[in-house]
Order: structure tokens, then C-alpha cells, then sequence
């Protein structure tokens, strides 16, 4: 794979799943998964099969189903995980076990309760038997930003030398900045005599809402994996957004040049399957796929797009399946967006009726933060009979 060839590696099935209000069935699960498919995603992360027998079942048949792209699952750094994800991941094309173990202090002392030996025994015997099962290992050291960085190096080490594809050193609770990160990678990496064998993964949280930034920043820093997920879903306050990641490397290649297989055109219909499938509506200001990331109200706004849609967009809505952009009707809207929709209701009005059209949508927009274009047409009905009454 070429060096700027990013993997974009979904996580929605997994840690986007098992967030608050965002489980889905195994039906559920299948049809988003044909969605992933569609959009190109280079690894999906079906589930945490030793979950639950629902979970296990779902990554099965999406293991059986899907083709394409790798299919992983989910294993702590524990023998009855590990074979769980095996059977469930086996009938893959492409079969994936993703197995993790906390290195931080924080997580051995007061979570795990056990030494950095014995965690470094766990990722030597798990590793291995995990690469016993499948050809393609990804090892996560969760927490792995507030890790001791000489015991996460001998760590990274240890899985690679067991048979470690895939190196994932996750920023669990989204405490790094992005220069920090970028150093911690160039460090890790740097440092780790056979860091060459594998591939370096980044999975960043977004509770400092850095996520993003953090991953492109560890782009910089060596990983070539980027984890994320529709929407930005997952645990708290989410993960890394798949879409923003993907559109920046598009909209802004001479920045971040590098390249992805995502069908961006698919990103907007995965978005709104998501959303249907959860119950969980994106939030309208969200980037790329909330309902007004192509919306336009404000008259200099309105004025500046219809001129040249440029002065107000930084790409093309049909990019992200969208299927157009929007000027919204509301109290801040001018006379040039008020002309152009009657025209496209099919109305051709003299400068007075625009005139009163537009005084009488921006009293309406007063009491209604939007206008709709029934009121439009209602509102030019009665100008127009106004006026030819007058005229009587």
C-alpha cells in the first residue's frame, strides 16, 4: 500500500454500538454493515463477540456476508476472548482479530490490578494466540497516551514480535492535543526497534472535542490507520469522525495529502441510515452531514452563494450525497434569496410584489424561525390578489 494510502479502519459497529442510546439488533447491524461495504471502508469492526451471544452472532454473519473489507472483532487480552472473536471472525474473507490490554499505570493499578510483568506476559501469550487463529492481528495498548513511554515501547515491541500487524495506541479518553500526539508517535515509533513490521493506528476520543485534529496530527506522526466512526458516534462524547477525516483529505489535499477508498458521495446516505437505525439525529451544525452544514440564511450569505457559491462553500454538497445546497427562508434572509425561491415555486414577480413578499416572509419568519414554501406560495397568492384588488 502506498505510503500516503490512509486505512480507514470503522469502529460504528463496535465502540460506536455500545455507547449510550446507540445499540442496535443483529438485522440492524447487517444493514448498516452493506452500507460500510458500499462506502469503502477499509477495516469494519463488527462487534465484541465474548459481549454477549446477540453480538457474537451479529459479527459472525456479517463475517459470512460481507466482502471486501477486513472484518474484525473486538478481544480483551484473554484466551476465551480471543477464541470467541476467532469463531465469530472465521468465516471472513478477510478475518481480523483486534485484541487490547490497558498499559497505563492508572488502568494496571486501579483497574486491572496487575504488575507491567504480568501485562507484558498477557500481550506476549495473547498475541500469539491470536496470531495462531487468524493471519492478520491488530494489538491496542488502551490508554496508551498516558502510558510510561519506555514500558509502552518494550510493549509495542513484545506484540509486534508475537505476530502483530496492526499497532493501535489509542488516546482512550481524548486527553492529548494535536502536537503532543504527532510527538508521541514520532517518538513511539522512532524508538521501537521493529516498529517496520507493522502498521500504526490511531483511535482518538473526542472529549476535548480534538479528535480529529488529534488523528490527522497522528497521520503526521506515522499512523497510516486512522479509527473512526459514522457521525463521530461512540463512547461519551464519541470518537473521530469518519466523514470529517475523510473530506479533509479531499478538500484540503495540499495540506493533508493523502489519499482514502471512501465512495465520498455515500458519506451523507450512511449518515442518515445511522441515524434512522439509532434514533439518534445528528446535530443540525454538525460537519459535513448535519442538516445545515449546506444550509444559508444570512442575506450577505445568500447573496455571496447565489453570485458565486464558492464565497460560501468549501465543497460541493453532491460530494457527500447531498443532493443540493440550501437557502433557508428565515428572518435574516435577503430580497436575492427571497426572488430566487418564488422563482423556483414558478412565480415571476414585479419589484413591488417582491417587495411585499419579502417584508411580509420576514414578518412571518418573526414568529417562525422558518419559512416554508407553502408559506411562500400562500404569502405571493395573497400579494398578488392584493394587489389585483387594488387595481380593481
Amino acid at each position: 500500500m502506498a505510503d500516503d494510502r490512509l486505512i480507514i479502519f470503522d469502529t460504528t459497529l463496535r465502540d460506536g454500538e455500545q455507547a449510550p442510546g446507540f445499540s442496535m439488533n443483529t438485522p440492524e447491524k447487517l444493514r448498516l454493515a452493506r452500507q460500510l461495504q458500499s462506502l469503502g471502508v477499509d477495516v469494519m469492526e463488527a462487534g465484541f463477540p465474548i459481549a454477549s451471544q446477540d453480538d457474537a452472532d451479529a459479527v459472525r454473519q456479517i463475517a459470512t456476508e460481507i466482502k471486501g473489507p477486513i472484518i474484525a472483532g473486538l478481544a480483551r487480552c484473554d484466551a476465551a476472548d480471543i477464541e470467541c472473536a476467532g469463531e465469530a471472525v472465521k468465516p471472513a474473507e478477510r478475518s481480523r482479530i483486534h485484541t487490547f490490554i490497558a498499559t497505563s499505570d492508572l488502568h494496571l493499578e486501579r483497574k486491572l490490578r496487575i504488575s507491567r510483568d504480568e501485562c507484558l506476559q498477557s500481550v506476549r501469550d495473547n498475541v500469539t494466540l491470536a496470531r495462531s487463529l487468524t493471519d492478520d492481528v491488530e494489538f491496542s495498548a488502551e490508554d496508551a497516551t498516558r502510558s510510561d513511554r519506555d514500558f509502552l515501547c518494550q510493549i509495542v515491541e513484545t506484540a509486534i514480535d508475537c505476530g502483530a500487524g496492526t499497532v493501535n495506541l489509542p488516546d482512550t479518553v481524548g486527553y492529548c492535543t494535536p502536537d503532543e500526539i504527532e510527538e508521541f508517535f514520532r517518538s513511539i515509533i522512532g524508538r521501537v526497534p521493529n516498529a517496520d513490521k507493522a502498521i500504526f493506528s490511531t483511535h482518538c476520543h473526542d472529549d476535548l472535542g480534538l479528535a480529529v485534529a488529534n488523528s490527522l496530527a497522528a497521520v503526521r506522526g506515522g499512523c497510516r490507520q486512522i479509527e473512526c466512526t459514522i457521525n463521530g458516534i461512540g463512547e461519551r462524547a464519541g470518537n473521530a469522525s469518519l466523514e470529517e477525516l475523510v473530506m479533509v483529505t479531499k478538500v484540503r489535499g495540499d495540506r493533508v495529502p493523502y489519499t482514502t477508498g471512501i465512495d465520498t458521495t455515500k458519506l451523507y446516505p450512511c449518515s442518515a441510515m445511522l441515524s434512522e437505525l439509532t434514533h439518534e439525529p445528528v446535530q443540525s451544525n454538525k460537519a459535513i452531514v448535519g442538516r445545515n452544514a449546506f444550509a444559508h440564511e444570512a442575506g450577505i450569505h445568500q447573496d455571496g452563494f447565489i453570485k458565486d457559491r464558492r464565497t460560501y462553500e468549501i465543497m460541493l454538497p453532491t460530494d457527500v450525497g447531498v443532493a443540493q445546497s440550501t437557502l433557508v427562508l428565515g428572518k435574516h434572509s435577503g430580497r436575492h434569496a427571497v426572488k430566487q425561491r418564488c422563482e423556483q415555486l414558478g412565480h415571476e414577480l414585479s419589484r413591488l410584489q417582491l417587495d411585499r413578499v419579502y417584508r411580509a416572509i420576514i414578518d412571518l419568519a418573526d414568529h417562525q424561525k422558518m419559512v416554508e414554501d407553502s408559506d411562500v406560495a400562500a404569502i405571493i397568492e395573497q400579494v398578488v390578489a392584493d394587489q389585483a384588488a387594488g387595481a380593481a
